[in-house]
């Protein structure tokens, strides 16, 4: 029995073809020919049975023979906002594992301490692709550029809002047991600062804002670490 093959294609038209990323993939390294079968991502909620109905050099073509509605794993929304390390393979070590457990957008934050002021999100938005096609995802995460801290904690945004911080004089709740004790299941957004962590100030800003100060457990945490954790905590709170 053959290993079905997953590709990630947006807006899933009943026939159309692969973009190019993943064509060159279907026929230079699966060599998929007509006739073959495949799986189609929309990143919306959706898996889609296909056929190829043609594969060129450099074009491959499908036909939808029909759509598989996925339901997701978890209630609502989680949302990571981080501020990105210097060494970026380190966040996208994170992005991937954060989407392989399953988690809905990704918001890289410019703080006062932040090691790093710009990412590039296309390559970021690529490791989430294959991690969402890898772990057989419908869902495949938004991922956000750069924000300053103080726009983010100012704008709108779905459910109870958390930030994570090491500072004794400002009073924590443990992250987890407040998700569990959440029983309306509220969306999640939480906020990871960088590697010298949030300044106090910010910290008091953003409890001005309405985020809830939290913590991840009694081990200090390296940045990736901790938005691993925290997506990890709120999928398995939120989880169906």
């Amino acid at each position: 029995m053959k290993e079905a093959r997953y590709f990630y294609v947006p807006g899933v038209a009943p026939s159309g073809e692969l973009p190019p990323d993943e064509a060159l993939h279907a026929i230079r390294v699966l060599r998929l020919q007509a006739g073959d079968e495949i799986f189609l991502i929309d990143g919306q909620g959706s898996f889609f049975e296909a056929e190829v109905s043609l594969a060129t050099n450099k074009r491959c073509l499908y036909t939808v023979r029909r759509a598989l509605p996925q339901q997701k794993a978890w209630h609502g929304q989680i949302h990571l906002a981080i501020a990105p390390t210097k060494m970026m393979e380190r966040m996208e070590w994170m992005a991937e594992k954060a989407t392989e457990v399953g988690f809905d957008q990704l918001t890289f934050l410019s703080c006062q301490f932040s090691e790093r002021k710009v990412i590039r999100t296309d390559r970021i938005d690529k490791i989430v692709v294959s991690a969402t096609k890898q772990s057989r995802k419908a869902w495949k995460p938004v991922v956000n550029g750069m924000c300053p801290f103080d726009e983010f904690i100012a704008a709108p945004h779905e459910g109870r809002k958390y930030i994570a911080h090491c500072y004794d004089e400002v009073a924590r709740q443990d992250f987890f047991r407040l998700l569990q004790a959440d029983e309306a299941h509220s969306a999640v957004t939480v906020l990871i600062g960088p590697e010298g962590d949030f300044s106090i100030d910010e910290v008091q800003r953003a409890l001005a804002c309405g985020f809830e100060s939290v913590s991840l457990g009694s081990s200090r945490l390296r940045t990736e670490t901790a938005g691993l954790m925290a997506v990890t905590m709120a999928h398995l709170s939120l989880r169906l």
